[in-house]
């Protein structure tokens, strides 16, 4: 084994790196830090306040700051919740530049903040970003701000780097990985399982309304990220077999999700990766979902079945077939493509290049 490397990891402000989590990105970037951290790495996670303290926490300075009245009565003041995350990333690379060489071997960037990228050349060391999302305005801005951008970008899937490479040519692809110890096998049962955020991209009324009409029971868990999506268009749609079980631990929502016959996955937006994916495969539990974003990367004929977006018709047609597909296939696939080891693998090899 190499000698072990000093990590910086960047997390978003938004949310806490904690359990039951937020979102993908908050389990993703615990995840990282806790397997970079078994393969003897030492790592520094600058994460929102009330992160995990076992993560090697140190949090992200999200303190506002203090603005005079005349500064605060500008008409151009944006957001108070806005302030204070980009107030947090700029003391946070202000830091970073001074003396961060001192401190660690490499800076890896999992937040959504342009401030990282964009002070990027103020470092005396490597700085790596990972593309989570679509392309968005204040990023590729940041990517632009010199002539010759010294950040390594890496993408969450070949679909997430297409979608970037007007602005980052060369975005290297090192997918999201999940612990194939925790996520384990599971029986499989009567219902269909939807996880994630429920909010409107991620369509969980269109899994109801496809569960339905396949006839099956769905049980969906995960954090309300909208009140009024949900309460308009969700909650109208439970009860009769279709139930909301709440926002889960990890340990709950695997063994809920091995317990399903299969997962839905109803993304109304092009998904960037979909961790729900990797992480029902994980469990055995074969994924009938739209065919948007990354999802077409992930699931082989095998492991899962695919509907055109938004069409609930097809898609429950799908499900019948998907919940007989093997469930050994699911998790081998899990295992080859999509495990925490591919992923842990993916990361040490680029920190070690950029290091040396």
């Amino acid at each position: 084994m190499s000698d072990p490397l000093r990590i910086a990891l960047l997390a978003s402000a938004r949310f806490p790196v904690r359990e039951p989590f937020a979102g993908g990105l908050e389990a993703h970037t615990w995840t990282l830090a806790r397997a970079l951290t078994d393969r003897g790495h030492r790592v520094e996670l600058f994460a929102a306040p009330g992160s995990d303290p076992a993560l090697g926490l140190r949090e992200l300075p999200v303190h506002r700051p203090v603005l005079t009245e005349a500064a605060r009565a500008d008409v151009s003041m944006p957001g108070a919740d806005w302030m204070a995350e980009h107030h947090a990333y700029l003391r946070l690379m202000l830091d970073l530049a001074r003396d961060g060489e001192h401190h660690y071997d490499v800076v890896h960037n999992n937040s959504l903040h342009h401030l990282p990228v964009a002070m990027a050349p103020a470092l005396r060391l490597p700085l790596v970003t990972t593309l989570h999302t679509p392309p968005t305005p204040w990023l590729e801005s940041a990517v632009q701000a010199v002539d010759h951008c010294p950040v390594t970008f890496t993408a969450v899937s070949a679909h997430t780097a297409a979608a970037w490479r007007a602005t980052v040519p060369a975005a290297r692809v090192v997918r999201n990985g999940v612990d194939t110890r925790l996520w384990s096998p599971g029986t499989g049962g009567p219902y269909l399982v939807w996880t994630g955020r429920l909010v409107p991209e991620k369509g969980p009324h269109l899994a109801a309304e496809a569960a339905r009409k396949a006839g099956l029971p769905l049980l969906m868990a995960g954090p309300v990220g909208d009140r009024r999506y949900v309460t308009d268009y969700v909650e109208p749609l439970l009860g009769d077999g279709i139930d909301y079980v709440g926002h889960l631990g990890r340990g709950e929502l695997a063994a809920l999700v091995g317990g399903a016959a299969a997962a839905l996955v109803t993304p109304c937006w092009d998904e960037p990766y979909g961790l729900v994916v990797a992480e029902a495969l994980a469990c055995g539990t074969p994924v009938c979902g739209f065919d948007r974003g990354a999802l077409g990367e992930i699931l082989t004929p095998e492991c899962g079945r695919l509907a055109p977006p938004d069409d609930t018709a097809v898609l429950a047609e799908l499900i019948h077939e998907t919940v007989r597909l093997d469930r050994r296939a699911a998790r081998e696939r899990a295992e080859r493509f999509c495990s925490l080891t591919a992923m842990a693998d993916g990361y040490t090899a680029l920190y070690e290049e950029l290091a040396a």
